[in-house]
């Protein structure tokens, strides 16, 4: 069921001079519903209107609502659309294809569905690597990218790593049924939530993911955390050492830099530093309008 909030709908062209490139954004109302995609429905929510349209990627197993305090930081000015990947949440249906290009046309399709030719991508630990390779393979559709603490190129899949979390999600599987009505864990079986991880460890490996981030021509931000999470030291944490990563990707590309790293743990950065995500996204914004 959609819940169209206005009933007007405007197109505007910019006109575009000999050689350059025509942009044309629907301007929808605000609109939240179902979304068919493949074998699949997403639940999108779009505030619509005529601000800045920005398209938030979630956590692997997150939801939308984990970026309610980034939208309500950045206000009216703005066009917020979200969305449930497919199988999270409460709506969003379950599908035969989690991998990681599915996830990426999904990006494509809200954004088609809903009438945005450019977009500002942002992307939170698993949504920051979809957010990367999206603003990397479509450099005239993205105004910039926000990658919060995600996307970070290292090396920590390994065989061993491979067994052990096959091992957690089976561990896992037998309560988890018991919070999908909450939408607090996804509607997929352990073996799927094990592989969408499992192929997460090869997106980053420095060898896939370096290229893809050297490839980026529009402004990046990265926003880092820099607390322990549960069950790590703060020396030597591993997460820490992932985050090290960035220093060759920013020296590569003077593109990409890190606006902030805070103090919150990867868990908690959208709710304790949302201000620092905000700030990411009006500071792309701001280069954007400064390369046109």
């Amino acid at each position: 069921m959609t819940k169209p909030h206005s009933q007007a709908i405007h197109v505007q062209g910019l006109a575009a001079g000999p050689g350059e490139r025509q942009t044309m954004t629907i301007k929808q109302s605000a609109w939240t519903g179902m979304l068919p995609v493949d074998d699949t429905a997403l639940a999108v929510t779009d505030t619509g209107g005529p601000g800045i349209p920005v398209i938030y990627l979630n956590g692997q197993f997150a939801t939308q609502g984990y970026w309610r305090r980034v939208i309500a930081d950045l206000g009216s000015d703005y066009r917020h659309v979200t969305y449930d990947e497919r199988g999270r949440g409460k709506k969003s249906k379950r599908s035969a294809d989690y991998s990681f290009e599915a996830v990426i046309r999904d990006v494509d399709a809200v954004l088609t569905a809903r009438g945005v030719d450019r977009a500002l991508v942002v992307g939170w630990s698993y949504g920051a690597f979809v957010a990367a390779h999206w603003a990397s393979r479509n450099p005239d559709r993205t105004l910039g990218a926000v990658l919060v603490d995600g996307a970070q190129p290292y090396d920590w899949l390994d065989e061993a790593m491979e067994q052990r979390i096959r091992k957690m999600f089976r561990r896992m599987g037998w309560f988890m049924p018991l919070l999908r009505l909450t939408g607090l864990t996804p509607r997929m079986n352990a073996e799927q939530m094990a592989n969408c991880n499992i192929e997460l460890g090869r997106v980053a490996r420095e060898h896939e993911l370096g290229p893809v981030l050297d490839n980026i021509a529009v402004p990046v931000r990265y926003v880092v955390a820099s607390g322990a999470s549960f069950g790590s030291r703060r020396d030597g944490d591993g997460q820490e050492r992932i985050r090290a990563g960035l220093d060759a990707v920013t020296a590569r590309n003077p593109n990409i830099e890190i606006s902030a790293k805070v103090a919150s743990n990867h868990g908690s950065i959208l709710k304790k530093d949302f201000r620092a995500v905000a700030k990411a996204v009006r500071e792309v914004l701001a280069l954007d309008r400064d390369r046109r």
